[in-house]
């Protein structure tokens, strides 16, 4: 659990994803329809179902296709389907969903991190009605369903908006082809600037922000919630005809307009090597020397630092550019999505600690993190976060980029030919 260094081949523990698709699974599988290039108007009502109807199974796919309205809950995330014409009060507060069933009443948290207690408390419930109910007059009408979100809970972290937010984002609508439209509660006008070409690489359609927007609107249908599969992951088969990392890879590329596919192409000068820089905790006591070291084994480095990270726009081109990347364990190394296929991750871990000078190796803090955790975040927080910055052990550090080096040369088009 507590190696000093990790080189990882995949980023974090994600089993990313090293290739990009030219045709998505979408791409794929609609041309086996054999009535699909007659109704390919998203307005229609079977393609609508048949896009509904393929974010659930079993069970659930059975009550959508039943009453037209499908829940789902589990330990992460809760999603709510209506594939059915719905009604979105003034706030987005309230779903409504007319139909001849018996009136029922759900509510839904629309953000996937529904086990953290902490996370939720920032995150506004939905409700749904459903069945025999007079839902108020539609200021406005719309031709493509609606999908709401939440942008509270954790956003702020890396980390957290990627697991959250832009993967379930990816998972859920990118099926539609941009015919959705976005309806983000708990809205934060800076975090849909960050994410200002994800959101419309995945709508065509302008989001509505439903505390200025005061006015009714209508839908041919609804997602409210989104799907999540597991930290930073995306499994193929958990969804019929599902995506997988590869396609979040190449859905990246082509959204923050990334140029460099693998790092082969950049054979013939210096490996690009990006240090994750903090200046406050969690910081590198001896920076000065690793960067010493790096530049005379041969890499050209960035140290980027935490206000460098915050315009993805700018900040996901520098990362694509670089073949290594080195930081300490946490939500900046978030940030390798943008990596080129066969980079490497340098993962700085627990011995590295100044932890271990404070508490000693036998110390809960060391042996047990859990034990802390379980005290409650702010405890975790102070000790983790807060209170630990890193002395990077140079002898071990040097045969780690040597490593990093040689399995840059080792990706080169000649060698895997080769081997």
């Amino acid at each position: 659990m507590f190696g000093a260094i990790l080189i990882m081949i995949c980023l974090l523990t994600i089993g990313l994803l090293y290739a990009a698709l030219t045709v998505t699974p979408f791409e794929t599988w609609k041309h086996k329809l054999s009535n699909w290039d007659d109704h390919k108007s998203i307005g229609r009502e079977e393609p609508l179902k048949f896009l509904f109807r393929r974010l659930v199974r079993g069970k659930d796919r059975i009550q959508l296709d039943t009453t037209g309205l499908s829940c789902h809950s589990d330990l992460h995330f809760e999603l709510c389907l209506a594939n059915k014409p719905v009604i979105i009060d003034k706030n987005a507060s309230t779903v409504y969903v007319p139909s001849n069933e018996a009136k029922s009443e759900y509510k839904v948290k629309p953000y996937a991190r529904k086990e953290d207690g902490t996370a939720m408390k920032a995150v506004t419930p939905v409700r749904i009605l459903h069945g025999n109910i007079t839902p108020p007059v539609c200021d406005f009408n719309h031709n493509v369903p609606a999908v709401i979100f939440s942008s509270g809970g954790f956003t702020g972290n890396l980390f957290h908006e990627f697991n959250e937010i832009i993967i379930p984002l990816f998972l859920t609508c990118h099926h539609f082809q941009s015919r959705i439209q976005f309806i983000i509660t708990d809205f934060k006008p800076w975090w849909v600037e960050k994410y200002k070409r994800v959101l419309s690489h995945l709508s065509t359609y302008e989001v509505i922000n439903p505390v200025e927007n005061v006015s009714v609107h209508c839908f041919p249908g609804a997602v409210i919630g989104l799907r999540f599969h597991d930290n930073l992951a995306l499994n193929s088969t958990e969804i019929p005809g599902g995506y997988s990392m590869f396609d979040f890879k190449h859905f990246l590329r082509e959204s923050y307009m990334l140029k460099i596919k693998h790092v082969s192409e950049m054979k013939g000068q210096k490996p690009v090597l990006m240090l994750l820089s903090r200046r406050e905790t969690r910081k590198f006591l001896n920076e000065d020397k690793m960067v010493e070291m790096m530049e005379a084994l041969g890499f050209q480095v960035i140290a980027a630092t935490p206000n460098q990270t915050l315009n993805l726009d700018i900040f996901s081109g520098l990362v694509n550019s670089c073949s290594v990347i080195v930081g300490a364990h946490g939500a900046g190394l978030t940030n390798a999505v943008f990596l080129p296929d066969k980079a490497v991750i340098v993962q700085i871990k627990a011995e590295e600690s100044s932890l271990i000078d404070v508490y000693g190796p036998d110390h809960p803090v060391i042996t047990d993190p859990m034990s802390i955790f379980l005290k409650g975040y702010e405890t975790a927080r102070a000790v983790y976060v807060d209170g630990q910055n890193l002395k990077i052990n140079m002898v071990r550090f040097r045969k780690t980029l040597v490593e990093a080096m040689k399995l840059l040369g080792d990706s080169t088009p000649e060698n895997r030919r080769t081997m």
